[in-house]
């Protein structure tokens, strides 16, 4: 072939021959896998710093907000006055103070989780009792405070621990990292359902979830609690707990999935592990928490999970109903909207190509 026929055959033709515009570079970068693999490098990258700094906001300088505390009335010597107003001003005036008439009333406020100290003045001096399984450093701060108010006023000062954490849970964050454990296996065994189980109809994956939900609570409590002995778990009860907590963590990601396709794990990721980790008052009691973040948490899942699971461990019979009501009220929401958008998710069979349909 002659040299002029080869120059032809490699010049280029027509349209075809013509370079790209900038839109049609962009439009095909889109359409290709670069694109997402792109944004989740940013998205990571965000949700890496998004994770570290609400951890530390939440957790690396706890300062007392608003400390529920009983007075008792009777006896009140003119210096349990002046004992509790010097706590007050020691802990920056965030003591709300409850008066009651006798010890037996504020003993069972303190059960009921509305108070978290017990303040009597007697002739003897005052006695402060507190209770750690309400948050250890909550009472940690009331003990110190009170043995240096007594040390300024010279006022005898007697701190007795009432409520103390178990002996395998020393700083009382067990529970706090069971529900964890429950709150991120949940959500990440619904991710794992759409990607290995894709082809499941949506009540097949709502019946999958309670079952991964009932076997990996089961398995959370039995390693805590058999095995380990960190704590010693009411066990069918925070089993049911696990289990629920798991469920509802799985469909808040079915949820945003139908609603967000690909990209559920961001408002998912925001909702149960950014923002609902750190206020659950786990880690860091909800009176030591930025006020905003003490109040949001007990409406997010993974507040209300440490909030029942903490309550069924060392308050029994003061059990609330309303953890168990946001945890239902999440998960009833993400189911109705996951099955009445349920065309909308991308797994399914009929969501399958139809040579593999046909094939089964």
């Amino acid at each position: 072939m002659s040299a002029p026929d080869d120059a032809e055959h490699a010049a280029p033709h027509g349209a075809h021959g013509r370079p790209l515009t900038r839109g049609q570079k962009w439009a095909a970068y889109k359409d290709s896998p670069y694109f997402p693999a792109t944004v989740l490098v940013f998205i990571l990258a965000a949700a890496a710093g998004l994770f570290a700094g609400s951890y530390t906001y939440a957790m690396a300088n706890p300062t007392p907000h608003r400390i529920p505390a009983a007075v008792v009335s009777r006896p009140a010597p003119e210096s349990g006055k002046e004992f509790v107003a010097a706590m007050d001003k020691v802990l920056d005036a965030s003591l709300d103070i409850h008066v009651f008439a006798t010890g037996a009333q504020a003993r069972q406020a303190l059960e009921e989780q509305e108070v978290f100290a017990i303040m009597r003045a007697g002739d003897r001096g005052v006695s402060l009792d507190v209770a750690s399984a309400s948050g250890a450093a909550v009472a940690q701060l009331l003990a110190e405070s009170a043995v240096k108010v007594g040390a300024e006023t010279g006022e005898p000062v007697a701190v007795r621990d009432i409520k103390p954490l178990q002996r395998g849970d020393p700083r009382g964050l067990a529970l706090f990292y069971i529900s964890l454990a429950a709150v991120i296996i949940g959500f990440v065994g619904a991710i794992q359902l759409s990607v290995h189980a894709r082809a499941l109809v949506p009540l097949e994956r709502i019946a999958f979830t309670i079952g991964y939900s009932l076997l990996g609570g089961f398995a959370i409590a039995a390693v805590v609690d058999w095995w380990l002995g960190a704590v010693d778990l009411p066990f069918f009860e925070s089993w049911m707990i696990l289990a629920f907590t798991m469920f509802t963590s799985g469909m808040v990601f079915s949820m945003f999935n139908t609603l967000m396709g690909r990209w559920a794990m961001i408002p998912t990721w925001g909702v149960m592990v950014l923002l609902g980790n750190p206020s659950s008052g786990g880690a860091v009691s909800w009176p030591l928490l930025p006020s905003v973040l003490g109040h949001i948490g007990r409406w997010l899942p993974p507040g209300a999970s440490v909030n029942a699971q903490h309550t069924a461990v060392y308050y029994q019979g003061h059990q609330r109903i309303f953890p168990y009501l946001v945890l239902g009220a999440w998960a009833v929401v993400s189911c109705t909207v996951f099955w009445v958008w349920r065309h909308r998710h991308p797994g399914g069979r009929d969501h399958m190509p139809r040579h593999a349909a046909t094939a089964t």
